[in-house]
């Protein structure tokens, strides 16, 4: 009887967290198709595959989530309105791309920009951008996402931003993060500068606190021969992409 009963929470749960992303992935489709995105951004929904992305890192619509340095904000388009109704979008670390986004826009009222006072840049000389802050000034928060930006750091600012995501994070939160694939342990080149060997990402966000719970091969793609440099015309929008998802324990 008792793994009966095993067996059917495990289904039971399985169900709830169906039923939780049915939700989240509608709110996706609508966020996909807002007039706010322009025909540039849908035109990577083919390749960045954001439903199948979030599902695998478990959004739900009712998350506090953090998502660090967003860019232009092709995914805070599709985060914030997810969880605007039931939970809450922070931005953090390089979000001036965002800033009017957030300011100007209906319905990203309720989003919110978080340690404005941090810097991101470059040392004299340096290839690699570093990283200044004190804290994101948030705790507690469900999830943490930062997708294609690990690479532009050196050590000591990959390591400041592991640092922030997991002080940010409640027990038992995730921290999501994607990158463009690097050949394991080869040395940097000109070629390679915006790669990040995943088994170095893992050794340094575990450094961190973390736990690796999963990885996906969602962005998997084997004609990309990790070669050459990922803006080259042959291999923008078809990069390989390493997913891990990490849980702060």
């Amino acid at each position: 009887m008792k793994y009966f009963l095993s067996a059917l929470l495990l289904v039971s749960a399985s169900l709830a967290f169906a039923d939780g992303f049915d939700a989240v992935e509608a709110k996706l489709k609508t966020a996909m198709a807002a007039d706010i995105r322009t025909d540039a951004e849908t035109a990577r929904d083919r390749n960045r595959r954001p439903i199948d992305t979030l599902k695998f890192f478990g959004l739900r619509d009712d998350m506090k989530i953090i998502e660090l340095i967003p860019g232009g904000g092709w995914y805070t388009k599709l985060l914030a309105p997810v969880v605007k109704e039931n939970g809450k979008y922070y931005a953090a670390l390089g979000t001036g791309g965002i800033a009017s986004l957030l300011r100007d826009e209906a319905g990203f009222e309720d989003a919110q920009i978080i340690d404005a006072d941090s810097r991101v840049y470059r040392k004299d000389g340096d290839k690699f951008y570093t990283l200044e802050t004190d804290g994101l000034g948030v705790t507690g928060v469900d999830m943490v996402l930062t997708f294609r930006n690990y690479h532009n750091f050196g050590p000591d600012g990959r390591a400041t931003m592991n640092k922030v995501a997991f002080d940010a994070l409640k027990h038992g939160g995730i921290y999501a993060v994607v990158d463009h694939d690097r050949r394991h342990m080869e040395a940097d080149n000109p070629e390679n500068r915006r790669r990040t060997d995943p088994v170095l990402a893992i050794k340094e966000i575990q450094a961190a606190g973390f736990e690796l719970v999963d990885y996906s091969k969602l962005h998997f793609r084997p004609d990309d021969e990790l070669r050459y440099e990922v803006g080259r015309k042959t291999v923008t929008g078809n990069t390989d992409r390493w997913t891990l998802k990490f849980i702060k324990p």
